[in-house]
């Protein structure tokens, strides 16, 4: 039996390949590399270079390897993007997904586990925000992902198709061991713009809006460190293989950190006071999300490791001075 991950060669997919490699699992990696590279995949694993919504070719592969699971990263997420095109978000994150789930029904595979995101919830009236709280997303991305958990949900009780849904908080960091981490050029990350920035790769930064109803005036997230998001997913595959009904759980520590204390921190863990510009909000931005937990937690016994701003700095630091390297 095999797994297969859609975007496995991308930034959070990749550290997921490692993950289940490293588990001894079977894996087929299907990435279109728009985004991914083919060096981050693990050698252990198969590299397909197509798309998610090659209903053809993900019908062959379900059958060539007889996939058990679907883990499906492949996705566009960069909110102020979607709200400039729209159209292609909805193509890729929920078109694209209803072809990779009718695949799924067709072809027997018994569970799904899908990456979804904080940014269904919009601007949630209260914070910690908890799973059953209002939807009401802000941006393209975000609705384009809640029409996929919707589409999964129906076609899972009227086709008995098994899943987990991971509403994913703020991602950043890098594998401990530095095998992988975010290495798209250009990528909005608030964590890899500032450690791109006290590397020099950058020659400044900015701060998108500073007059948000927060102590600071910047917006408050929940980071999340890459390795401890998928060991949430891990956990969520053994929790379907046990024959527990299908559930949506938020991924984030239950703690927030505004935008101008994430850079404080790069500046000290990277000994470099580099420059930050002020400028105006971007659409699409809540003030703060943080997440509720604790499902997760008691549902899939899942135990953070790595909860700390400054490791998660630290990490991200590591990997880009070796992307520096291979680069260079």
């Amino acid at each position: 039996m095999t797994i297969l991950v859609t975007g496995g060669a991308g930034y959070i997919g990749s550290h997921m390949v490692y993950a289940l490699v490293d588990a001894g699992e079977s894996v087929v990696v299907l990435d279109n590399l728009s985004t991914g590279f083919d060096w981050a995949v693990a050698k252990q694993a198969q590299l397909v270079v197509g798309e998610t919504g090659d209903q053809a070719l993900v019908s062959s592969l379900i059958k060539q390897h007889d996939i058990e699971a679907i883990i499906h990263f492949a996705a566009s997420i960069v909110v102020p993007e979607s709200v400039a095109e729209p159209l292609r978000y909805y193509r890729n994150n929920t078109v694209n997904s209803r072809a990779l789930i009718e695949c799924a029904v067709q072809g027997g595979v018994k569970h799904f586990v899908f990456s979804s995101t904080a940014a269904v919830y919009g601007e949630p009236d209260h914070s910690p925000v908890g799973e059953d709280d209002r939807l009401m997303p802000m941006s393209p991305y975000g609705s384009s992902k809640l029409m996929t958990e919707i589409m999964l949900r129906d076609a899972s009780a009227a086709h008995g198709l098994k899943h987990v849904i991971l509403r994913y908080f703020n991602v950043a960091g890098a594998d401990p061991q530095a095998r992988t981490g975010q290495s798209t050029k250009g990528a909005t990350h608030l964590i890899k713009t500032a450690v791109e920035t006290a590397l020099g790769r950058r020659n400044g930064m900015s701060v998108f809006g500073t007059d948000y109803p927060t102590p600071d005036g910047t917006c408050i997230r929940d980071y999340i460190h890459v390795t401890d998001l998928v060991r949430a997913h891990s956990d969520a595959l053994t929790y379907l293989r046990s024959g527990s009904a299908s559930v949506t759980m938020n991924c984030g520590y239950g703690r927030g950190f505004s935008v101008l204390e994430v850079i404080d921190t790069v500046k000290r863990v990277s000994g470099v006071d580099f420059k930050v510009d002020l400028a105006p909000r971007r659409a699409g931005d809540p003030a703060q999300i943080v997440a509720r937990s604790d499902k997760a937690r008691q549902t899939l016994g899942w135990q953070p490791q790595l909860d700390d701003l400054g490791t998660i700095v630290q990490h991200a630091l590591a990997w880009e001075r070796k992307l520096m390297a291979r680069r260079n």
